[in-house]
């Protein structure tokens, strides 16, 4: 029995994060989802839970195999645990905010993988990136006009995150336990 990889993609500031939060208090029933943390070079903060790692932690764990899958963004490494891909090989759903560059290694990890992009309109990412206070204005920016590594990359739902988070969080739960049906199936 195979589970799914749920991908979630878009730009920085779209709420990917704010969105998987909420789409977990939906499916905190269904024991077959889970939610695993990235490991990021970033100390703990405000935020995104995760796990932090230095440069040379992290380099060490990819090194080690003990990523599924590991990419560099504005200038931090992410890495998705190992674990993810036994967890979904056991039946699992996973879902998980990944970089748009990563996508077409996605299938060669994970034998289903679906793919949930969130947008904003720009004038909200702005704002958004700009309050969080995780990097300098200069890096802000530069996270703002980082381009779409994989724009034609098809996506299996589309979130446009600039209404009330409930609403994006449940569209994101109604898609999970939609993906779980068709597993079960």
């Amino acid at each position: 029995m195979t589970g799914a990889l749920i991908a979630v993609v878009g730009p920085s500031g779209a709420g990917k994060d704010a969105v998987i939060d909420q789409a977990r208090a939906d499916l905190a029933h269904d024991p077959r989802v889970v939610f695993p943390r990235r490991v990021i070079t970033r100390p703990s903060g405000a935020g995104e839970e995760h796990l932090p790692a230095t440069e040379e932690e992290f380099a060490a764990l990819a090194a080690a195999g003990a990523f599924s899958v590991h990419w560099r963004a504005h200038g931090l490494r992410y890495g998705v645990p190992r674990q993810v891909a036994d967890d979904v090989d056991g039946g699992s759903i996973a879902l998980v905010n990944v970089s748009r560059a990563v996508l077409a290694e996605l299938g060669d990890v994970f034998p289903e993988v679906h793919v949930v992009r969130v947008t904003v309109p720009d004038d909200v990412r702005r704002a958004r990136i700009l309050s969080r206070g995780r990097e300098d204005a200069d890096a802000a920016l530069a996270r703002l006009r980082r381009a779409d590594p994989d724009p034609g990359f098809p996506v299996d739902l589309e979130i446009v995150n600039d209404g009330e988070l409930v609403d994006a969080g449940r569209a994101l739960a109604r898609f999970v336990a939609d993906v779980g049906e068709r597993v079960r199936a």
